[in-house]
């Protein structure tokens, strides 16, 4: 946004304009889908959309500030989900770009592409594969 001519308001009413047209479209279209804003010291710094599903648990959106991102929190916040889904012997499933930088994440958490969806690839993590991961050796 810093290089577009536009005033802060036109680029505040831009971007809340884009804000809501994509949350009532996970709204649409995820029946269970629950939106959290992510805080620290009571600071908003990012977003959460979790689908929670009877056979898994879909991540839909994770996003950090910038200025937030690189220093944990964005890990934190996927193994608190983990944690979740093991509890619950769930998988927890996810698309992601194959440039995103967060894919080197998900693949540290122990997610495996499970389909390639052109432009995106769905990601399955498995409690089950973990605990035999931390047995095995």
């Amino acid at each position: 946004m810093a290089i577009t001519p536009w005033s802060e308001e036109e680029k505040t009413n831009f971007l809340r304009m884009q804000f809501t047209a994509q949350h009532t479209y996970y709204q649409e279209q995820f029946k269970t889908v629950d939106f959290d804003i992510i805080e620290l010291n009571g600071t908003a710094i990012g977003r959460f959309y979790i689908d929670r599903r009877e056979d898994e648990i879909r991540l839909i959106d994770i996003a950090l500030l910038p200025e937030h991102q690189g220093a944990g929190l964005g890990k934190l916040m996927m193994q608190l989900l983990l944690d979740e889904a093991a509890d619950k012997a769930l998988p927890v499933r996810l698309h992601v770009e194959g440039n995103n930088p967060a894919r080197r994440l998900y693949d540290r958490l122990g997610f495996k592409p499970i389909a390639d969806k052109g432009v995106y690839e769905m990601m399955e993590w498995r409690p089950e594969e973990m605990v035999r991961l931390s047995t095995a050796g």
